[in-house]
């Protein structure tokens, strides 16, 4: 088979236990657009993204919550623009009392200047915001010198 064209993400869709509490996470914590909705029962969903672009779907499916051994998500990253961004969502999570997995901004691995925050959504669903430079030894005010996860991704054991 020979590609004809690039092939890139499109978009994310969730599986969520109540999709109003879901909704409002992503929305009014995350920062993401409402862009559609589907309100009719037993067919609930929304469309997320930003400017217009379709980045995130809920879907009310779910009886229960995310399962970390089960097979499929393991976890969902947004990139975002620099680690001042990082650390903005950081303390919006945070007035919002999200528990995180590390303290702080975190680099990937050891000696990366990439990395983030990670946590988990309503529905324990695991998230990180990150940036791909300002992290990590060396990278300015607040960063954390160690990878927390010797030799291993951060992002791969929360």
């Amino acid at each position: 088979m020979t590609a004809t064209s690039t092939l890139r993400t499109g978009h994310i869709g969730l599986n969520v236990t109540d999709i109003e509490r879901s909704l409002a996470f992503y929305r009014d914590v995350i920062g993401y657009e409402v862009l559609g909705e589907g309100k009719e029962e037993g067919r609930r969903f929304a469309f997320l993204g930003q400017d217009g672009t379709l980045a995130l779907t809920l879907w009310q499916q779910a009886d229960a919550g995310f399962a970390a051994r089960n097979a499929g998500l393991h976890h969902l990253a947004i990139e975002v623009d620099t680690i001042d961004q990082v650390r903005t969502h950081e303390s919006a999570l945070r007035a919002y009392g999200v528990e995180f997995a590390y303290e702080g901004v975190v680099p990937h691995g050891e000696g990366a200047t990439s990395g983030g925050i990670f946590f988990h959504d309503p529905d324990g669903t695991r998230l990180e915001i990150y940036a791909a430079s300002g992290a990590g030894a060396g990278s300015g005010a607040g960063a954390s010198e160690q990878a927390p996860v010797p030799d291993a991704p951060t992002c791969g054991f929360f």
